[in-house]
């Protein structure tokens, strides 16, 4: 995959390039190496936890451990300090006593993600954790563990975004915003929502438009910021 990611980088230099959720085995020091090498790649990766519990996440079959997966952690941060990380948690799995619960909350407050999707768990049919383990956490010991989760992640995510506030980003326009016609909304390569005036200097922004936004205020889910100048009108994505 690190060749192939560098392939597209290096044939399409003008292509903003994000790829969608990898299995923590599959995100090696070399894609990351490919990652950091190339400004065209975006500095973003989702890359699903399920829990902080090295015990849970035996039971959910998933491969690696919390020290393994905090080594991971380590290492984008390592070849990528200003790398956006997202991930995915499940709460109330087969099995989660409170200890594992507070390590997950733990694990949130030191991976500090920009983002997570977060879900309290609901057994499937067929699936290895309904043949294998009772649903035996309570439905409503699972909504409140959730709700930590979310609470946890939440001030996570208003820590990072805090952090880009006082930074110029190159920001690619996707639209105009739903909450005001005068702004439009696009994505920074950390894949942060960043909210800009329409109208530039008499120019419209329209979808495709790369600019360079000064970042001045932050939200847990966004970014509002002015603009600094045009990039380039002529932009491909993947």
């Amino acid at each position: 995959f690190a060749d192939l990611l560098e392939m597209v980088a290096l044939a399409c230099p003008t292509l903003r390039i994000r790829y969608s959720t990898s299995h923590p085995k599959d995100m090696t020091d070399k894609v990351l190496a490919v990652m950091a090498r190339y400004d065209n790649i975006c500095k973003y990766i989702h890359l699903p936890v399920q829990s902080g519990s090295s015990e849970v996440l035996a039971r959910m079959n998933r491969g690696y451990d919390r020290a393994w997966y905090m080594e991971r952690m380590a290492s984008i941060r390592r070849h990528m300090p200003d790398c956006a990380i997202s991930t995915d948690i499940i709460a109330g799995f087969c099995g989660e006593t409170e200890e594992d619960h507070q390590a997950t909350l733990e694990l949130i407050r030191e991976v500090k993600y920009d983002m997570a999707f977060m879900f309290k768990y609901s057994e499937r049919p067929k699936t290895l954790a309904a043949r294998k383990y009772p649903d035996d956490v309570p439905e409503v010991v699972k909504g409140r563990r959730l709700a930590e989760v979310i609470e946890t992640q939440k001030a996570a995510s208003a820590e990072r975004m805090l952090g880009y506030v006082g930074q110029v980003h190159e920001v690619l326009v996707e639209g105009v915003s739903k909450r005001s016609v005068d702004h439009v909304y696009g994505r920074n390569s950390q894949n942060s929502v960043v909210i800009l005036p329409r109208v530039h200097e008499g120019m419209e922004l329209v979808p495709g438009t790369f600019v360079k936004a000064h970042i001045e205020s932050a939200t847990p889910g966004s970014l509002k910021g002015s603009i600094r100048s045009i990039v380039t009108t002529e932009v491909m994505t993947a």
